[in-house]
């Protein structure tokens, strides 16, 4: 069977899920009295930089139009997720994101840098990243500091953030555009797994299969690669 566009209904639901999941811990997280010597305290870690991705690619699902076919709720889906992540503003991602699928692998594409992974990576995030937005991130943690202890934030908000965005990189564009191509989306796929799949970056590893139907939702891409792309 073949994959369809989602319905509004559950774009906006998936949307709601993740965003409801991340504050939810995130507030738990930044009111727990927790021990240094706790493993859980570092697995937590992992799980909020996950959420994180989460929201990052639901915004990304809304600037290709697939979290909600009411085009008013989709932007709104989309700056909300963009600001929550690290105070991104939803247009100017929604204008670089467009310039790398039109433009993949070329110098006009703003994901793309034909180095090793860590030039590659500040290279990408210099583009990403404004005075602006940093300073929105700096005012936030300020705030939070009013309710919250410092080692939390530092803990639960600043760090899964920060690998959050390793997270996204590495598997969302450093592995599937690095090296040459015989493909015209300039893009590979990683092996059919789903649980990898989706632990690694919500089936963003299978990214050619993304670029060749980028209307899908992330939690549809799993239905193309089972059909073989």
């Amino acid at each position: 069977m073949q994959a369809v566009r989602p319905s509004s209904t559950a774009g906006l639901l998936a949307a709601a899920c993740l965003i409801i999941l991340w504050g939810v811990s995130l507030l738990l997280l930044l009111s727990w009295d927790f021990s240094w010597q706790n493993p859980l305290a570092y697995i937590m870690v992992f799980v909020q930089m996950h959420l994180f991705t989460g929201l990052f690619i639901t915004a990304h699902d809304a600037m290709h139009g697939s979290v909600s076919s009411n085009a008013s709720l989709n932007t709104l889906a989309g700056r909300v997720c963009a600001f929550l992540y690290a105070g991104f503003f939803y247009d100017g991602l929604y204008e670089r994101h467009h310039r790398h699928h039109r433009h993949v692998h070329t110098a006009d594409d703003p994901d793309y840098a034909p180095h090793g992974f860590w030039r590659w990576y500040f290279s990408f995030m210099l583009r990403y990243l404004s005075w602006i937005q940093l300073l929105i991130m700096a005012v936030i943690f300020n705030l939070l500091k009013i309710w919250f202890p410092e080692k939390n934030i530092l803990l639960f908000w600043v760090a899964p953030a920060l690998l959050s965005t390793l997270q996204l990189f590495y598997f969302g564009t450093y592995l599937p555009h690095k090296g040459e191509h015989d493909n015209a989306h300039h893009a590979r796929s990683q092996r059919k797994n789903h649980l990898a799949a989706f632990l690694s970056c919500y089936f963003f590893g299978y990214h050619l299969e993304h670029h060749e139907k980028p209307y899908l939702p992330w939690w549809q891409l799993y239905k193309t690669k089972d059909q073989g792309g």
